[in-house]
């Protein structure tokens, strides 16, 4: 009974001990703790600053929410920023175009390709947009009809009906552009400004 008494003892001066040890802990560096399941569902303490730290970073890349093209031109060559706008579809077989972009390289669009290969955000969909926006600018576009997700532009064309918050997407021919139509409520995020 008495090696019972003593054991007991032992562990519940081990369990305050713990429990003081967790409380000087929690309270002497003014940071909170958080309760976390592993892979095993068992609780383990992770530290908050750690928490804090990976937010901090997300709060960072959130872009700056905008509705003009002149907040654009101000903010989008320091952070990234987003806007709504529409968005149009257009061939290089179009009324007036010359079937390469107005951009360096002055990719040929004749052959079909839509796509240009860019060395940070691999293929992505070329743009028209208005010359207020630099060539080689990446957008990320979502809400518009031709996916669920998203896809990456470069703005590597102008044009004149391409103004403010419009941009226009190439398709292979102008006969397959008509099927895009004009889509409103697009959102554009600008990722980077030109090149």
């Amino acid at each position: 009974m008495k090696k019972l008494t003593i054991m007991l003892s032992k562990r519940f001066l081990l369990f305050l001990f713990l429990i003081l040890c967790m409380f000087i802990v929690s309270t002497g560096n003014k940071k909170t703790t958080v309760l976390a399941n592993n892979q095993n569902n068992v609780k383990s303490v992770q530290a908050v600053h750690i928490v804090n730290k990976y937010n901090s970073l997300l709060e960072q890349t959130k872009p700056v929410e905008v509705k003009s093209l002149a907040e654009v031109v101000k903010i989008a060559p320091k952070k990234s920023v987003a806007f709504t706008g529409s968005m149009t579809a257009y061939g290089p077989d179009c009324k007036g175009c010359s079937g390469r972009t107005s951009c360096p390289p002055r990719q040929n669009l004749s052959n079909g390709n839509v796509y240009f290969k860019d060395q940070d955000y691999g293929t992505v969909r070329i743009l028209a947009s208005d010359a207020s926006i630099p060539c080689g600018t990446i957008v990320k576009i979502s809400n518009i009809s031709i996916t669920n997700s998203y896809i990456y532009g470069v703005v590597l064309d102008r044009g004149s009906a391409i103004q403010e918050t419009k941009m226009d997407i190439m398709y292979e021919s102008e006969k397959q552009a008509l099927s895009f139509g004009r889509q409103y409520n697009v959102r554009y995020e600008i990722v980077r400004w030109g090149w």
